[in-house]
């Protein structure tokens, strides 16, 4: 049998494939080429960049297995798939805490000016060493301070634990019922269950210093021209989940204004070409898209989307 990984596998996850008699092609190839090439292979795995879209299964009938590696399958259609006998996989739990590291190298770059920092101290440091000291010298501690966590699933839930371990107060909105605390492992083995709250989300809104969002996209922004006017003044927010999650032309206005004293983000509306007013804004901390890319995530979800191919194909 024969496997595309056309966005890519960890070498471990390969080897895992190769051992257990599976042909594994990492060669990508374009989306316009898939539906000439696709059938070759007997399953596929994904990351965010390759769309498997209904029309593409129709003309694919040797696809077996569809396997994401990562969180979110919206650029597959799933329930479409599963219903013509094609088992979906995904890897939920492998990049959780790579992400909400991410969340917080955001925070923290925000709150201390590092963003604005390094883009001029390599242009003014010689020059206006004393005037960069002034402009970046009314930081904040994040201690004591309020996350709002928007969607407490794994990610959400990793985030959370973060910001407890610095000692900031966590409030979270999410569809479903979630949990009071969260057990935090210390250095050791100890471990020590910190209450958090949750709350309906227009009171995150209010209520938090700063907000990290960890939803699906869905037909509009969580946080659209209405929201920005109920956000605490000098909110913070971060978006590692998907672009569209907030409005990106109203996030800027709320900055020029005020409202929203910084803004980090890992994912746009137009990737891979997000908007010029994004990428050139003073206030905005950026990375393109890049939240489970670590060494140690790749390499949990290279096996474990191994395991899971292995699983499913020999049924």
């Amino acid at each position: 049998m024969r496997i595309l990984a056309n966005d890519g596998i960890d070498p471990i996850g390969k080897k895992i494939l190769e051992d257990a008699g599976f042909a594994v092609d990492t060669v990508h190839i374009p989306q316009d080429e898939l539906p000439f090439r696709l059938n070759e292979y007997d399953a596929v795995t994904v990351r965010s960049a390759t769309k498997l879209r209904q029309a593409l299964i129709d003309i694919c009938p040797n696809i077996k297995v569809i396997g994401r590696g990562g969180v979110g399958m919206d650029n597959i259609d799933v329930d479409y798939a599963r219903a013509k006998g094609i088992a979906v996989v995904n890897t939920p739990a492998a990049s959780s805490h790579s992400v909400a590291e991410l969340v917080f190298a955001h925070l923290l770059n925000g709150v201390r000016f590092l963003y604005d920092s390094n883009r001029k101290m390599p242009v003014e440091g010689n020059t206006n060493f004393g005037g960069l000291k002034k402009a970046y010298g009314a930081g904040v501690e994040l201690q004591g301070k309020t996350l709002g966590v928007v969607g407490f699933g794994r990610i959400g839930r990793e985030t959370a634990k973060i910001a407890l371990g610095l000692g900031m107060d966590v409030l979270y909105s999410d569809l479903f019922d979630g949990p009071k605390a969260l057990t935090l492992t210390l250095s050791g083995g100890a471990q020590v269950d910190v209450p958090v709250k949750q709350v309906e989300l227009e009171e995150v809104l209010r209520k938090s210093d700063f907000i990290s969002l960890h939803v699906p996209f869905l037909d509009r922004p969580v946080i659209g021209k209405e929201e920005f006017t109920i956000l605490k003044d000098g909110v913070a927010l971060v978006n590692a989940s998907r672009g569209g999650v907030i409005d990106e032309l109203e996030l800027v206005n709320a900055l020029n204004a005020g409202k929203v004293s910084f803004a980090a983000l890992d994912v746009f509306d137009n990737e891979p070409t997000p908007r010029v007013e994004i990428l050139n804004h003073p206030r905005i901390s950026l990375t393109p898209h890049i939240g489970a890319a670590t060494n140690e995530a790749q390499e949990r979800i290279g096996e474990e989307l191994a395991l899971l191919l292995i699983e499913n194909l020999k049924k």
